[in-house]
């Protein structure tokens, strides 16, 4: 076949040596330096349908799985299947195999589906495991905290989930709420540092008035490391009928509401902490 592009005219001429070099051994940068051949469309023409050499095939971490999935679809099973018993994805599966014989179909619609769900299973196995050997290293970096590190977290904490005193209603009292209890337990670590003693600490709960309203008080006191009497009465939510709730089961505590007493002076100071905070970090942006 003539090539209408000049030194390339002579097409199957060139094939023939490109043919020869290649199983001769030869790689593909290897045979395009010997023939100047520096157009990749008309380089592959010319050994195409010519495997290239094992040296040059890079080792692939999947190789055992694409050997076991080559080897399970000789036998007969399907993408799917294969996709279940391997745990790898169905993309994969379709690259490594797409040249064997396709096999009848022979499953139910409730086996494949069957063997869809364990296939999606596994596939969630894998991405929860990932997730938590990411959270696991993540949390190895924090280590221990200094006493200014936890110093700078509270300040940030609170200016994002505590009472903010506003222009036109200046109420300079320190109060925090929160629902999470790590957030919680940071926050006290907080108040320790800042030697405010427990005598100023007022507790209320707040929650779904159908919710378990002793028991989240008594999970919150534990908490805390108090007694039912620095808890003010818990300030319950109204059920709405139509509403359906998520925040249900044991699990569910509702808020802990943490008001420091004869607070202006401390909010004042974190109110000039957090300012500190923001002028420093704005200097980054500049």
């Amino acid at each position: 076949m003539a090539h209408s592009h000049g030194k390339y005219a002579d097409f199957e001429g060139l094939r023939e040596r490109a043919v020869a070099l290649r199983r001769g051994g030869h790689s593909l940068r290897q045979i395009r330096d010997e023939l100047k051949i520096f157009n990749n469309d008309i380089l592959n023409r010319l050994v195409k349908g010519e495997p290239p050499p094992e040296w040059t095939k890079r080792p692939n971490a999947k190789d055992d799985l694409r050997a076991k999935a080559r080897e399970l679809r000789l036998q007969g099973w399907t993408y799917d299947r294969i996709e279940a018993e391997l745990g790898c994805s169905k993309s994969s599966v379709s690259l490594w195999v797409r040249d064997l014989p396709k096999p009848e179909r022979k499953r139910t619609p409730e086996e494949a589906s069957a063997i869809s769900r364990r296939g999606w299973e596994a596939k969630l196995r894998v991405r929860e495991d990932e997730r938590e050997e990411r959270k696991t290293a993540a949390r190895a970096q924090v280590g221990n905290l200094t006493d200014r590190e936890l110093f700078l977290i509270g300040v940030g904490l609170y200016w994002a989930e505590g009472s903010k005193s506003k222009p036109y209603a200046r109420r300079e009292c320190v109060t925090f709420v929160n629902s999470d209890p790590d957030m919680i337990a940071v926050y006290l670590a907080w108040l320790d540092l800042l030697g405010v003693e427990p005598e100023r600490r007022r507790y209320r709960v707040l929650i779904h008035e159908n919710a378990d309203v002793s028991g989240a008080e008594r999970y919150w006191a534990d908490l805390a490391h108090t007694d039912g009497t620095s808890f003010a009465r818990a300030t319950l939510k109204k059920h709405n009928p139509k509403t359906v709730r998520k925040n249900v089961g044991d699990s569910y505590r509702g808020c802990l509401v943490i008001k420091v007493l004869q607070g202006a002076d401390l909010y004042q100071r974190i109110e000039g902490w957090w300012s500190g905070i923001a002028a420093s970090a704005g200097t980054r942006l500049r």
